[in-house]
Order: C-alpha cells, then sequence, then structure tokens
C-alpha cells in the first residue's frame, strides 16, 4: 500500500468514526445542559462552592462566574508551579521561574497549553496531576459553557437568561469530560500510552553516557489533553512522543479524540434551538474547510520536488516515520483548525505552503470544527455576519433562527472578529521591530517571520502549538504570550456573551417568504465564504511575507 493510499485510508475511518458518534454524542451533550435534576456528586460540588445552580443568570452574571472562575485557577496554577520545590513528588525538579510560572498558569487556564519549558525536565507529578490534568477538563467544560450560552440566547424568548455558568461547568465535567476521558485514557493505556507514577530511571548503558527518562499519569492527561482541545503534552516532544502516541493506531484514535466533541457540539446546537437543519448547516461549514484543509496539506506534503522527495514519497523531514505524511497531516490540520496545539510532528519542518496551511487554520478563528465550545461560538459568531452580509444584499434587515440581527448584535459579532488580527499582528510588529525579540529566532528572512508570526497566533486564538524554532523562553516572550492568551480568550467571551443576552431578550419573529433559510446548503455555502474572505482580507499581507514567500521562492 502506498502512502498516499494510507493517508486517504485514515482520512476515511476518521470520516465514518466522528459520522457513528455524532447523532449520539450531541444529543447526549443537548440533554445534559438541558437537565432540570442534579446528580448527588454535582450537589456535593455545589455546596462546596456556594453555588445555586438553579438561579438563571443574565450575561453580566454569567460572565462575572466565568472571569472569577479563571481568575482564581490561574492564581492556584501558579501558586502550584511556585512551590513545586517542596511540593513531594516533584521528582526533585526546582520550582518554575515568575514569568514561565505566570505563561504556564494563564496557558493552562485558557485552553491555550503553549509550552515555553521541557514537560519531562520541568514538571513533577503534582504540578502535572493536580495542576495542569485539572486545568484540561475545567478549562474545556468554561468554553463549552459560553457556547451553551450563546445557543440559549438563540433559543431564549425576552427572558435575556442564559442558564447557570456552575452548573453548565459542574454538568460539562461530570457528565461529558469525565467519563469520555476515562474511556479514551483505557483505549490510550491498551495502545501502549505509559500510566504511572515512576520517577526519573536510567535507561541502558550507550557509547559515552545513558539516557534518563520519568513515568508519569500520561494516558489519563493525554485522553483529556486530546478530547478537551488542550494540547500540553506530558513530554516536549508532545504526541510525537511514544511514551504519548505509540503506534498509526493510537494517532488515528486521538486525531478523532481532538475532534469529536466540536463536531457533535453542532448537533447539540440543533437539538437545543429546535431544528436539526440549522446544526447539520454549521456541521457542512465545519467539514468543508476541515476536509479542503486535510486536501491541501496532503498535496502540499506528497508532492515530490527535487531527489529527497521522491525518495521519501513525500516531505518526511520532522515527522515520524510510524505516523507517515498522512497522519502527520490528518494531526496537522486537525489540531491548528481546533484549539488543540498538540502535535505529533515538527510543523516548523513542513514545506512552506503546508506551514502556512496550518497558520491560515488558527487564523480562520479555529472554527472548523475549533476547540471544544470556542469553535461552535465562534462559528455562530460568523453566521451572524453570513446573514448580515445576506441581508445588505438584498436590503432586508437580517434574521438568524427568529432573531434580527440589529445594530447592536453586529456591532458585537465584529468586535470579536476583531480581537485576535488585533492582537496576533500589532504584537508580531512589536516582536519583529524591536531588537531583543529577534534574539530568539533561529532561522533568517521569511521562515523566521513566520515563527513568530506563528506563535503570536498561536497564543492569540488560543491555540498552543509552535514552529518550534522560537526560544520562546524568554522574559518578552513568557509576558506577552502570556498576555495575547488572557486577552484571546477572555475579550471575546464578553463579546459572546453579550450577543447572547442581546438575543435572549428579543421576540422571536416569524419565517416569511422574505427570511433568508440558514438550514439549506446554499447558505453554508456562503458562511464558508464568509470566512475565508474575512481572513484572506485580514491576514494575507502577513502570510505573504512569511509561509508564501517560502513556499514560492
Amino acid at each position: 500500500m502506498g502512502p498516499v493510499t494510507a493517508g486517504v485510508l485514515q482520512l476515511l475511518a476518521l470520516t465514518g468514526a466522528l459520522a457513528l458518534v455524532h447523532i449520539p454524542l450531541g444529543t447526549y451533550m443537548a440533554r445534559v445542559y438541558s437537565s432540570q435534576r442534579h446528580l448527588r456528586v454535582e450537589r456535593w460540588i455545589y455546596k462546596g462552592i456556594g453555588a445555586d445552580p438553579d438561579t438563571e443568570m443574565r450575561w453580566p452574571a454569567y460572565l462575572r462566574g466565568v472571569l472569577v472562575f479563571s481568575l482564581a485557577g490561574v492564581l492556584l496554577l501558579y501558586a502550584l508551579q511556585r512551590l513545586q520545590g517542596v511540593l513531594p513528588g516533584s521528582l526533585g525538579f526546582a520550582s518554575i521561574d515568575p514569568d514561565q510560572a505566570f505563561n504556564t498558569a494563564v496557558s493552562f487556564v485558557t485552553n491555550t497549553n503553549w509550552q515555553s519549558y521541557y514537560g519531562e525536565q520541568a514538571m513533577g507529578h503534582v504540578v502535572q496531576t493536580a495542576g495542569l490534568a485539572v486545568q484540561n477538563f475545567v478549562s474545556a467544560a468554561v468554553g463549552m459553557a459560553v457556547a451553551v450560552a450563546l445557543v440559549r440566547g438563540f433559543a431564549g424568548s425576552r427572558s435575556g437568561e442564559l442558564g447557570n455558568f456552575w452548573a453548565d461547568l459542574v454538568r460539562g465535567v461530570v457528565r461529558i469530560l469525565v467519563p469520555l476521558a476515562f474511556v479514551a485514557a483505557i483505549v490510550l493505556v491498551a495502545c501502549g500510552v505509559i500510566q504511572n507514577f515512576s520517577g526519573i530511571h536510567t535507561v541502558g548503558q550507550f557509547t559515552g553516557g545513558s539516557q534518563e527518562w520519568n513515568g508519569g499519569a500520561v494516558a489519563s492527561q493525554e485522553a483529556i489533553k486530546e478530547l478537551g482541545t488542550n494540547g500540553g503534552g506530558y513530554f516536549n516532544a508532545n504526541s510525537a512522543h511514544p511514551f504519548e502516541n505509540p503506534t498509526p493506531f493510537s494517532n488515528l484514535f486521538e486525531i478523532f479524540l481532538i475532534l469529536v466533541i466540536p463536531f457533535a457540539l453542532t448537533r447539540t446546537f440543533g437539538v437545543m434551538v429546535g431544528s436539526v437543519r440549522q446544526g447539520y448547516a454549521i456541521l457542512a461549514a465545519m467539514g468543508t474547510i476541515w476536509l479542503g484543509f486535510v486536501s491541501l496539506m496532503m498535496w502540499a506534503e506528497f508532492s515530490h520536488q527535487g531527489p529527497a522527495f521522491e525518495l521519501a514519497n513525500g516531505a518526511m523531514e520532522g515527522k515520524e516515520v510510524r505516523f507517515g505524511i498522512g497522519g502527520s497531516s490528518l494531526f496537522a490540520v486537525s489540531t491548528t483548525l481546533t484549539s488543540t496545539g498538540a502535535v505529533d510532528s515538527f510543523h516548523s519542518s513542513f514545506t512552506g505552503l503546508g506551514g502556512g496551511i496550518t497558520l491560515l487554520g488558527m487564523m480562520l478563528g479555529e472554527i472548523a470544527p475549533g476547540g471544544v465550545g470556542s469553535g461552535l461560538y465562534g462559528m455562530l459568531v460568523m453566521a451572524v455576519i453570513a446573514v448580515f452580509i445576506a441581508g445588505l444584499m438584498v436590503g432586508r434587515t437580517p434574521e438568524y433562527l427568529g432573531k434580527k440581527i440589529g445594530t447592536r448584535e453586529i456591532k458585537q459579532a465584529a468586535l470579536y472578529i476583531l480581537v485576535t488580527p488585533a492582537l496576533v499582528l500589532v504584537l508580531t510588529a512589536a516582536a519583529m521591530a524591536l531588537p531583543t525579540p529577534g534574539h530568539s529566532m533561529t532561522n533568517s528572512g521569511a521562515h523566521g517571520f513566520s515563527e513568530i508570526l506563528y506563535a503570536y497566533t498561536s497564543a492569540s486564538n488560543n491555540n498552543g502549538s509552535a514552529f518550534a524554532g522560537l526560544n520562546a523562553d524568554t522574559q518578552w516572550f513568557n509576558t506577552t504570550l502570556g498576555i495575547a492568551m488572557l486577552l484571546g480568550r477572555f475579550v471575546p467571551m464578553i463579546f459572546v456573551l453579550a450577543l447572547a443576552g442581546s438575543l435572549a431578550r428579543q421576540t422571536p419573529v416569524p419565517v416569511t417568504a422574505g427570511t433568508l433559510r440558514t438550514g439549506k446548503p446554499l447558505f453554508a455555502g456562503l458562511l464558508v465564504g464568509a470566512v475565508l474572505i474575512i481572513t484572506g482580507l485580514t491576514y494575507f499581507p502577513a502570510l505573504a511575507l512569511g509561509p508564501l514567500a517560502e513556499g514560492l521562492a
């Protein structure tokens, strides 16, 4: 079997698996967030945190819950890292420096999981499990809660209420993420992923010395790392490390985990608004972009351009032989079109155009299918923009799901899509203009520029992957990337929840002959076009200076 055929078969198997679980998982999540019943363990949690899960919240109260909970997470994770040197189970590692502790705390709380440290050389068992793994669960649940709040805004009528943040948060963890991660961890252990609390061991004697490695609760963290679109690796090599991702099957399974909840949430959306067709339209837009990017990536990496490519049947530099180009391309596209950031290959070693595809995937806003929760609310904001554009074409007040898109709603949507481009472009320009940040670049020219652009694109979009040719463990990058992660996560959430509150106060308008049918393929096509055109107009100059210049050289 040739490598191209193997790649296509992996794509077909992955698509079939996602299709198989789409309806049951999406419907189950809709029931979870619509349920009036509280499990016993959930009641214990509510009592412990002093929350009333039955109190309905308007958008300012919901936002306060998001921000207070996230701030507490940053402070606790920062303190845990700074105290690592005196904690048990630290494996002898010292406390983390202040700037790196800030960067890492912000990174995991914002669901970015950017890492400017070597996991196996910096973090002990306590920080990994009690700190980082816990944030993998709750940061994903926060994103899902905000997405559900926006869906309730479309489904609600005149109340202005969006549900209860604490109930949504706890249910997302207890009823969705923990059970799925438990099953996924068992599968990963069966595949050969390690799961222990071993210390540091010396492995074998080699010419000139020996090799050391440390164990850890890797399978359990790997499961939620992918399932919650987090991405932080237990080891520096991330999912290219054989302890995290040992076989081609585990590689495909991890890609499945990355995509399964974001794609299934479109079904949840359709069920909660009372029209599964609306969910299928959003799913079609997401799926079209994802399949298009996978196809482009495989073409860019399989193209034979010179003797080395021909001998290797493609661009194998930076890729694990056990995964090949097909598995690596699938992983790279899936991780950058979501907010995952996990990698099974070295993105900096992709072809110029291949690296540009990973960049463009994040620049779209990671909405195809996007991060857990963040992908759905990002695509719904783009749907609001799309119906506004359609309304301008026909001279009619735009409507979406029975809600009028007026001046207030379109301003909130426009501000949402302007936040991350502003962060990316301003911070990239500052890093290129100042003398100190440039010292972290290991490459010059277009590729060196791409390293800087990729770092700020990854941080601002809460992705967390890196070109990895950039030394980001400096005060400048730890601080500015941390700020980008904070603003890129929570400022858009402000506009999403404000939009949800505005929609929830409206009375649905009846469907008429002039209403745009947003559950049809025509709207899905319009939505895809709006996403690509807006992103292209925003980022084309920066892409032309980096990956396009390198790819066409």
